[in-house]
């Protein structure tokens, strides 16, 4: 065996012990499944040339070719998301129970959160999620965005005083979430309305994110009175369709597909004692939903 194959060997080797790392802070930085998949395929291109024995730290010197990659990536793609038609959510990025346990563990964020990171500059939200969602130091940081320890610190502020204020933390009970979750769903497509109303809290609020590709709303609907009309009118068209319960950063998600084809992907988040339905975040742009066919 050459000297060659051998380095080769131990860079794929370093490279997929840290991928599922790479891809979870690409896709918490861009919100998009496929840009995220081609910054990680950007970032293993660039390992693969560098000399890996001068590299002390595979992971960190990994982890900043993606965090450069993604960031340059979102600025590109918030200027084209400038005549979106109607609200722009993150592409669903769905997992089993087991496997959403273990990305969990790794870091990655809930999709409610990935919502109000849309708001934060590309700068400040690579900074909360490296230091929020992976635990990495300032310093290390500081080293993947190219600013100061200072500076990132500010960053981290910033970005933390908007978030908590958007979207105070709390824990929802598990198993109650899960309860909730369901118990809307099926309220939705059975279109009961009686039972709708009995699982959202007042303050209930349903993003639809159709892309003008499929009908949906264009605007958030707010209140428990207006999103229970809503579901109740649109939801018994999805009775036919097979549903199955996944999960995206650990929230309860609902699959609808038909003949293998994803239709809609509905991600629940409850308000902290997971009884009652807060925030509905409804998938439907077909664009969006791709990687998911024959899930």
């Amino acid at each position: 065996m050459t000297e060659h194959t051998t380095d080769r060997q131990a860079a794929v080797a370093a490279f997929n012990e840290y991928r599922n790392l790479l891809f979870t802070a690409a896709y918490d930085i861009l919100g998009s499944v496929s840009d995220a998949e081609d910054v990680v395929q950007d970032t293993w291109l660039r390992w693969e040339k560098v000399d890996h024995a001068k590299v002390e730290h595979p992971r960190i010197y990994m982890m900043r070719i993606t965090v450069h990659r993604a960031v340059d990536q979102l600025r590109k793609a918030r200027r084209s998301r400038v005549d979106y038609v109607g609200p722009w959510l993150p592409e669903p990025l769905v997992t089993e129970q087991d496997a959403a346990d273990r990305l969990e563990r790794q870091g990655g964020v809930a999709l409610g959160l990935l919502v109000v990171l849309e708001t934060l500059s590309p700068l400040e939200r690579a900074a909360f999620v490296l230091r929020e969602a992976f635990a990495f130091e300032y310093a290390e940081i500081a080293g993947m965005l190219d600013k100061s320890p200072a500076a990132v610190r500010q960053l981290v502020h910033r970005a933390r005083g908007h978030v908590h204020a958007r979207r105070p933390r709390f824990v929802a009970d598990h198993e109650n979430a899960r309860i909730a979750a369901e118990r809307f769903v099926n309220a939705a497509i059975g279109g009961s309305l009686s039972d709708l109303l009995d699982v959202l809290a007042p303050d209930a609020t349903l993003w639809n994110d159709g892309g003008g590709r499929v009908r949906a709303a264009l605007r958030p609907v707010h209140g428990a009175a207006k999103v229970a009309h809503l579901m109740a009118a649109v939801g018994p068209r999805f009775s036919d369709h097979e549903i199955r319960w996944v999960h995206s950063g650990g929230t309860p998600t609902a699959l609808l597909s038909t003949g293998g084809m994803p239709a809609v992907v509905v991600t629940v988040e409850t308000d902290p004692s997971g009884k009652w339905v807060r925030d509905i975040y409804g998938m439907a742009n077909p664009d969006k939903l791709a990687h998911l066919t024959g899930r």
